[in-house]
């Protein structure tokens, strides 16, 4: 595996504020993140950064790696595998690194970075509208425009005499908040880390994130994970913090396919599948054999992923994909599958990746109501 290395982030180097534990709990995390849960290979790269930036030597109680790792095991975050010869994080430090991806996220978007990619925090029930519309019975007289529905008053009235009549009574037009049925699909194919680029740490975390978002503020709603390489299998939200990229193919179609039969047993009016990608669907599954082309793109592989698309448009099941490969040539293959299936498509970068699902995911959420 490659990575990418970008320039040392001072924030790290200094507490600012922050007591010896928390600034190298922030760092620890997202090393945990990128070696997929493993945590000898997090110590060795805090280690590493620690001696050539000479974090700890900046804080004042002479605080240490030693004393840090002591702390990780005495607040719950690390304890020893099951054989007692190494050590595995914590329910506690998967729900803390879900929370940390969460925070990320939301951090981004405030930044204002998408333009006009509005910040979900919004809270549940209705949403009031800029748009009007006349009064109907059972609409909420909360929401009565009352300079609209004076001005119509006034049409009508005398100096003498203010006349209200039902018909001029205006109210705003509102979205409801409805519960939906999300499957995330998690490309972990080879492609997910080629060429130095390490695209499937960003995916982790915005997966954690969503979930986290779920499970805290939407608990009416559901979200299932699936991944998928050569194969495609469902995994548990605590699995996340976890998943490694393999040397895998790209069956896109399977993908899809697990995803439509997860959301068929589902009680929700609304379903959706959001998949994040990189690359071109390059196998499938045909006659019991894997079935593989990594060449172009294969007609014969991309034909089957055209009928699972419009097998989910049939199931009333919106695709969404998030592209996050800059390949024209792959980029044509999703708007493609996007016609089939009558969904929609992002082309982001791993930095925008985020804002994209969380607003998306809201919007989703949201009907008009008349």
């Amino acid at each position: 595996m490659h990575f990418k290395y970008f320039e040392w982030d001072e924030r790290f180097a200094a507490p600012d504020g922050k007591s010896p534990f928390d600034t190298l709990w922030d760092l620890f995390q997202q090393l945990l993140t990128i070696s997929s849960g493993d945590v000898s290979q997090a110590l060795k790269w805090l280690t590493e950064l620690d001696n050539e930036y000479d974090i700890t030597g900046q804080f004042d109680d002479g605080y240490s790696l030693s004393d840090f790792i002591d702390e990780l095991k005495e607040r719950g975050y690390i304890d020893k595998d099951r054989e007692g010869s190494g050590l595995i994080i914590t329910k506690k430090t998967e729900r803390s690194i879900r929370k940390r991806s969460l925070e990320e996220v939301f951090k981004n978007l405030e930044k204002g970075g998408l333009g006009s990619h509005k910040s979900p925090h919004t809270g549940r029930g209705l949403e009031r509208q800029p748009e009007t519309r006349k009064w109907t019975q059972g609409d909420d007289i909360g929401q009565i425009d009352s300079v609209g529905t004076m001005l119509n008053m006034l049409n009508h009235s005398s100096i003498d005499a203010f006349n209200l009549q039902e018909d001029d009574l205006e109210v705003y037009e509102t979205d409801h908040y409805t519960s939906v049925a999300t499957v995330l699909l998690i490309d972990l194919s080879h492609s997910m880390i080629l060429y130095g680029e390490d695209r499937i740490t960003p995916a982790k975390k915005v997966a954690m994130a969503l979930s986290e978002l779920i499970m805290n503020n939407y608990a009416k709603d559901s979200l299932d994970i699936v991944a998928f390489g050569n194969e495609a299998w469902q995994i548990a939200v605590d699995d996340l913090p976890y998943l490694k990229v393999g040397p895998y193919h790209t069956n896109t179609k399977q993908g899809l396919e697990v995803a439509r039969h997860i959301l068929q047993r589902k009680k929700y009016a609304n379903k959706q599948i959001f998949m994040i990608t990189d690359g071109k669907p390059s196998c499938m599954i045909e006659n019991g054999r894997l079935y593989k082309n990594s060449f172009g793109l294969d007609r014969k592989i991309v034909n089957k992923v055209l009928d699972e698309a419009v097998k989910c448009r049939r199931d009333q099941i919106t695709i969404t994909t998030f592209m996050i490969a800059q390949d024209p040539y792959l980029q044509s293959f999703v708007r493609e599958m996007t016609e089939a299936n009558k969904g929609k498509a992002y082309f982001a970068s791993l930095d925008d990746l985020g804002g994209y699902i969380f607003e998306d995911y809201i919007q989703n959420r949201k009907k008009n109501v008349k």
